[in-house]
């Protein structure tokens, strides 16, 4: 399974970007399929899941409201549609997918066994 991140870029505060990550390789739609962030020094931060097999969408509380996943199984392509950014959301975006992902492990990046390359989302005016 290969995953293929895109979307990233330079937007001002309050502005929108949609992340895509592209799977191939295999259908996607028994994955669970995760959205994380990682700003330089940190550690790796959940940021939504979309799990098919738990049929659950979580999402971290900083990005509540403001952050969409979606899935369009017939592209094979998973979306973070990123609304009211701010500042504090720069951080290179790594979509990951999970196969037999236990439900409580949903939000940790541990429990993934595929990652895209990354994509980095600058929030600056």
């Amino acid at each position: 399974v290969q995953l293929q991140a895109s979307g990233g870029g330079l937007v001002q505060p309050g502005g929108s970007l949609r992340l895509s990550c592209a799977v191939s390789g295999r259908t996607f739609n028994g994955y669970s399929m995760a959205w994380f962030r990682q700003d330089s020094g940190k550690e790796r931060e959940f940021v939504a899941v979309d799990s098919r097999r738990h049929g659950v969408t979580w999402y971290a509380d900083s990005v509540k409201g403001r952050f969409t996943i979606s899935r369009d199984n017939a592209k094979n392509t998973v979306y973070l549609q990123m609304n009211s950014l701010r500042p504090e959301d720069t951080a290179v975006y790594y979509c990951a997918a999970g196969e037999r992902t236990i439900m409580s492990t949903l939000t940790r990046h541990t429990a993934y066994g595929y990652w895209g390359q990354g994509t980095l989302v600058t929030v600056s005016s």
